[in-house]
């Protein structure tokens, strides 16, 4: 970092990636301020001198003012995914969009601002078989009820980009494809590490389901070297593999001693097994059984100056993981 003094604020530090990235920030010696809601989660982190934890809330303006306090770089994180029981409208959209507008309203002293989007903000609702999607793209078809998660990280990433319009602040956002990795809470295996769970805990069989991932490792380094590197108000898109459920079975059965799940289950079977199924639903398997797409990530890399995971290695270090918080 180039100055000493200032202090790298969080959002979200105890989710997925805000973890990496606040584990990646104390690995470098930058002095870190963790926002997080539950505080119990404080446990995390181990004690650091660099590291201060405080507590705020996204619906709570008071406690982002506090929170937010004498610093001028932004590693915003915050933000649900669509699993369990959340509420689309209450814990999903409403986190993303008025969670951005309650923050951009106390970022007064701010001079840089990490926002984290997805490549749900990319991908259109009705995509396109075998298309390839860039930086220059936007989910701009998305609603409540077609697609809540593409709706919500769009607009809050439209929220943020109207904030800095005009302003001497500098911006980036970044798109991480669905994130795989090592877990640092056992948390963190029920969100985008669901798919992977499945071959430690799930039935013996596979959906005929193609996944754009990247690694958590990459994604943290990312943000963390945007807050120098990379041209203001760009979008980088962050994307290493895409990959047939199938194919992640068979790279485990190469890799780690095991019986692992490689027979793809048929379709008709597929829809049956969602009717009871909690995370899945006919229509999401309707619209991504058999599809692909893919990401044309640009200069991302090389402007981010990244050396990428390898993405068996990715696949491997996220089951070792898995095995481990869940034991």
């Amino acid at each position: 970092m180039s100055n000493d003094s200032e202090i790298v604020f969080v959002t979200g530090a105890s989710g997925f990636i805000g973890a990496h990235i606040v584990k990646l920030l104390l690995e470098k010696g930058v002095k870190t301020r963790a926002m997080i809601r539950n505080m119990e989660l404080k446990s995390i982190f181990d004690e650091d001198d660099n590291l201060e934890i405080v507590y705020g809330d996204l619906f709570d303006v008071d406690s982002l003012e506090k929170a937010i306090d004498g610093c001028q770089k932004v590693i915003h994180c915050a933000a649900n995914l669509p699993i369990g029981k959340l509420d689309p409208q209450k814990d999903v959209i409403d986190t993303s969009v008025v969670g951005v507008e309650n923050l951009c309203s106390v970022m007064g002293e701010v001079n840089t601002i990490i926002h984290t989007s997805s490549v749900a903000a990319i991908r259109p609702t009705k995509f396109q078989n075998g298309k390839t999607y860039s930086i220059d793209d936007w989910c701009d078809d998305a609603s409540l009820e077609s697609n809540h998660y593409g709706y919500a990280k769009a607009e809050g990433e439209k929220r943020m980009r109207e904030w800095a319009e005009g302003k001497e602040v500098r911006l980036i956002t970044i798109h991480p494809s669905i994130v795989f990795g090592p877990i640092l809470h056992p948390k963190h295996i029920d969100g985008s590490m669901s798919y992977l769970k499945h071959f430690v805990k799930g039935p013996p069989f596979v959906l005929d389901l193609n996944i754009n991932f990247v690694d958590v490792r990459d994604v943290a380094l990312a943000h963390i070297n945007a807050l120098e590197k990379g041209d203001d108000r760009r979008r980088y898109l962050t994307h290493t593999s895409d990959m047939w459920m199938k194919d992640v079975g068979m790279i485990l059965k190469k890799r780690i001693k095991g019986r692992w799940a490689t027979k793809k289950l048929p379709k008709m079977l597929a829809y049956i097994v969602a009717i009871f199924h909690p995370k899945l639903s006919i229509k999401h398997l309707k619209e991504n059984l058999g599809t692909k797409v893919s990401y044309d990530v640009g200069d991302t890399w090389e402007a981010l100056e990244i050396k990428v995971h390898n993405p068996e290695d990715t696949i491997v270090d996220s089951i070792d993981s898995i095995q481990m918080g869940l034991s």
